[in-house]
């Protein structure tokens, strides 16, 4: 059986100044780790604007770091775990600064289900998701959303208008919390990257995710 890594002795990436007045935790997605560009663009155009993030990685993404190996994610339940033992850590480190909670994709998802729990047991302000995985693609009846519709921490979902884990059609039919703010990248995917036909580019969707995600952290902040 593996051994889960320490969270005190875990790697993470911070990108941010010291003295920012929140810190984003920050998971990463099921098939890319913290550092990919996607984290790393998003993290680094947060930073730039006075945030803090912090990106850290689930134990499988860890063991793939260690083996070589591709696998598949870790149960709900660890994934959770992991998270929460992030949020500890970075409680004992900063036990003053406000903390939100997100991610991408997967990471994402398991921020929303632990947000409400974690604005009780340690404060957490808020969670944000970058784009959400309503669905297995080809399978929007296997729907990830019932959480969603009982949500009360404020949280901000970045959706790319044509993911296959949830398109704007499909996704403005759903039920959701009225805690739940929806924005919509134009033309984009699951990493909101446009199509070539569309004249948009990645660059764009990404800093405009940046944009709204600044403004997100600073209105939970209440400035």
């Amino acid at each position: 059986m593996a051994v889960p890594p320490d969270p005190d002795t875990a790697p993470t990436l911070v990108d941010g100044p010291d003295l920012a007045p929140a810190t984003l935790l920050l998971a990463h997605g099921a098939g890319a780790p913290m550092d990919s560009p996607f984290m790393a663009a998003i993290a680094g155009g947060l930073a730039g604007r006075g945030w803090r993030v912090v990106r850290f990685e689930f134990p499988y993404m860890t063991r793939i770091r260690q083996t070589g190996r591709r696998q598949g994610p870790d149960r709900m339940p660890v994934l959770q775990q992991a998270f929460r033992e992030q949020v500890a850590r970075e409680r004992r480190l900063h036990p003053q600064r406000a903390l939100l909670v997100g991610g991408k994709s997967l990471g994402g998802r398991v921020a929303s289900l632990l947000v409400d729990e974690l604005a009780g047991s340690d404060g957490v302000r808020g969670c944000l998701c970058l784009g959400y995985p309503f669905h297995p693609p080809g399978r929007p009846a296997q729907l990830r959303t019932e959480h969603l519709a009982a949500l009360a921490s404020p949280t901000l979902i970045l959706q790319g208008e044509r993911d296959s884990f949830g398109k704007r059609g499909e996704v403005e039919s759903y039920g959701l919390s009225a805690a739940i703010q929806l924005h919509w990248l134009p033309n984009g995917d699951h990493s909101f990257k446009p199509s070539r036909s569309s004249g948009l580019s990645e660059a764009q969707n990404w800093a405009t995710t940046v944009a709204w995600s600044a403004d997100f952290l600073a209105a939970v902040l209440g400035g």
